[in-house]
């Protein structure tokens, strides 16, 4: 089962902590009977990694178990303390003739290299995750677990390749064979190069638990591998090296208490900004003096000068560079840019939204981002990139005061509030776009299935209808004919029927016509022909108390394009079918306005749409009318009571009607 697998690791890293711990005390009590001469120092390093960096590893991998650099750091402290062990026993040993003492004046020897390679090449390969950012970093790792072997065959072919500074003995780079140092620095320059990687590519997470290990891993590496060559004080050395397991603990479980960015910033700002008036200052001092070859004083002075005057422009400079490299490009203005210019790419806006979640993705440094663009038939559009989560924040699209979606993203922390507010705007307007497509979409489908089952109604009505009809005309002229030689009194009937024929067949005619286009439009115009509904719907109450419907009329009617005079008839024809059939209402106006576009509505005094109406045939088919030309319809209650029609059909771009009056 995981959780007893789980605890008893937890329970091995514990006792193999307490065992280092032990080890160490041992040792430190054997010390009290070993000469002064031979006697391990009580700020032994090696010590110290012992006593802090297993402890660590243990809590670590309590809550962790398996945790490969937990494991590590555990392995290193317990290698540390057995060589703390070795010093002390082995010249204890010595000291009573014991046999076996010089397997462990042996280990006193090179197990050091154990502990401070493993923590100085191996772990910077592999934290936090235990994984190599990169297979090419493979060699590198097989090499950083080399370097103890290697260390080890060389001292005990060369014991006195060690030397000793205040009791603990060091491994001058200097001294020892040439392709060694190669192999040992060669292999530690690797390693910080893949810190550098993996904290290029990381995420933000990654970054600053990586951040909160450079600062005193690289210090700590700088007094390790400089005290191999260069006397250092015990005191800095110890502390440094206590502080990186705490600062590897913090960073695996708790980097987020504390702003560890704000300290990199300011530290490679401030580095970068010493380094660069260093020079200023020295390069004008060195040209000023050539000038005021006997004024030294005022070489000193122009160069401080001139420092002061480039120091608050690199200064900002070296600030945006550092934000950059740690956090991404924060200017919104710029990541705005940077969005529209690859949404220029995309083929069409279903692809720029994919585009864009990427962007805003990586703009806000998200784990997971989902565009989604809502439509007015629910959801148009959908686009994701990374993994969401389970409670991801929501920050509504809006486009001119209406919500035209929302973004979607999940952050380990909080985002930048400036980035993406400017975000949002921008994908508001592309959401607007997704919509208006979708729409056109719609609007073609709906157009094309419109045409295809007014097609097949036209089809239908011509061979069931029309067809039969001359068919039966034609057997009638035939019979007629026929019976006009034998009988021509018998002629009479077939002509009545074949009149009677005739006129159905023009009413059908007549009436396949009109569905395609009112005649009183072109008999009349759109305003007689509205004033024709508005006289018939007066003529045809339904029951009760008759219906009054006034027309007014406002701007030139004349001229309007055919498709427009077509929507606006059939919206007041069902709006005042509607009327006499569902409102009760007494008064009925209709009103047609022109004024840059054609404004329609009907207004009655009836008992306005119940509450939760549900839109039929009727209604739906106003709607659609008004969008087909790219306006609006709506349907509600009247301000004084009733129901209120509106629609908005634009003129501009739809053609003109050729003419009123067909010919003939």
């Amino acid at each position: 089962m995981p959780g007893d697998r789980n605890r008893r690791a937890s329970r091995a890293a514990l006792w193999l902590m307490s065992a280092a711990v032990a080890l160490v005390l041992v040792s430190l009590l054997l010390g009290l009977h070993v000469p002064a001469h031979r006697r391990m120092v009580w700020w032994h390093p090696e010590a110290v990694v012992a006593l802090t960096w297993t402890p660590v590893a243990a809590l670590l991998l309590r809550h962790r178990p398996g945790l490969r650099v937990g494991w590590l750091m555990l392995g290193a402290g317990l290698s540390a303390a057995v060589y703390v062990l070795s010093l002390n026993l082995g010249p204890w040993m010595e000291t009573r003739a014991w046999p076996g003492a010089w397997f462990f004046v042996w280990l006193g020897h090179w197990l050091w290299a154990v502990d401070t390679f493993t923590l100085t090449l191996v772990m910077p390969l592999i934290f936090p995750d235990g994984r190599l950012v990169s297979r090419w970093f493979r060699p590198v790792l097989a090499v950083a677990l080399a370097v103890p072997l290697i260390v080890c065959v060389h001292l005990t072919v060369d014991p006195g390749a060690r030397r000793f500074h205040n009791g603990v003995s060091v491994y001058p780079f200097q001294d020892i064979p040439l392709p060694i140092s190669v192999t040992i620095l060669g292999t530690l320059a690797a390693s910080l190069v893949s810190v550098a990687l993996r904290f290029w590519r990381a995420p933000s997470d990654v970054r600053r638990q990586i951040a909160w290990v450079i600062y005193p891993g690289v210090f700590a590496q700088t007094v390790v591998f400089v005290g191999e060559t260069t006397p250092i004080g015990d005191p800095l050395r110890n502390i440094t090296i206590a502080a990186v397991p705490v600062c590897v603990a913090i960073a695996i479980t708790r980097y987020r208490l504390y702003d560890i960015d704000l300290v990199v910033s300011r530290t490679l700002v401030y580095a970068g900004l010493a380094v660069v008036i260093t020079g200023v200052y020295f390069a004008l001092v060195g040209a000023a003096s050539l000038v005021f070859a006997e004024r030294g004083p005022m070489a000193g002075l122009v160069g401080a000068i001139a420092a002061g005057a480039v120091f608050e422009p690199v200064r900002r400079r070296l600030q945006r560079t550092v934000d950059r490299v740690l956090h991404g490009e924060r200017d919104p203005y710029r990541i705005a840019d940077r969005l529209n210019r690859r949404l220029q790419t995309a083929s069409d806006p279903a692809a720029a939204l994919a585009v864009a979640a990427s962007a805003v993705r990586e703009a806000l440094r998200a784990t997971g981002v989902v565009v989604e663009v809502t439509g007015r038939e629910g959801r148009a559009a959908l686009a994701q990139d990374g993994d969401l989560g389970p409670d991801p924040e929501s920050i509504p699209l809006v486009w001119h005061g209406r919500p035209v979606g929302r973004l979607l993203l999940s952050r380990t922390e909080p985002p930048d509030r400036r980035i993406a507010a400017v975000m949002a705007r921008n994908l508001a307007e592309l959401a607007n776009a997704v919509r208006l497509t979708a729409d056109v979409q719609r609007s073609r489908e709906r157009i094309l299935a419109t045409r295809e089952e007014e097609r097949r109604r036209l089809r239908r009505d011509l061979h069931d209808g029309l067809g039969p009809t001359l068919a039966s005309l034609a057997m009638t002229v035939d019979a007629a004919r026929l019976t006009l030689r034998r009988d021509p009194a018998a002629v009479d009937p077939l002509l009545e029927r074949l009149r009677t024929t005739m006129n159905q067949t023009i009413a059908d005619i007549r009436e396949l016509v009109y569905g395609l286009r009112p005649p009183a439009l072109d008999d009349l115009g759109l305003a007689g022909a509205v004033q024709a509904l508005a006289d018939g719907a007066a003529e045809s109450p339904g029951g009760g108390d008759p219906l009054r419907v006034r027309v007014e009329l406002s701007g030139d009617l004349e001229d309007l394009p055919a498709a427009v005079e077509v929507a606006a008839y059939r919206i007041v024809q069902e709006a005042l079918t509607n009327v006499r059939r569902h409102a009760r209402a007494t008064t009925a106006v209709v009103r047609l306005e022109r004024s840059g576009e054609l404004r329609v509505s009907v207004a009655d005094d009836g008992v306005g749409p119940p509450a939760a109406a549900r839109a039929g045939v009727g209604m739906s088919s106003m709607r659609e009318r008004a969008a087909e030309l790219g306006g609006s319809c709506s349907i509600g209650p009247g301000p004084a009571g009733g129901t209120l029609v509106q629609a908005r059909l634009p003129i501009h771009g739809v053609p003109a009607a050729a003419s009123r009056r067909p010919p003939g």
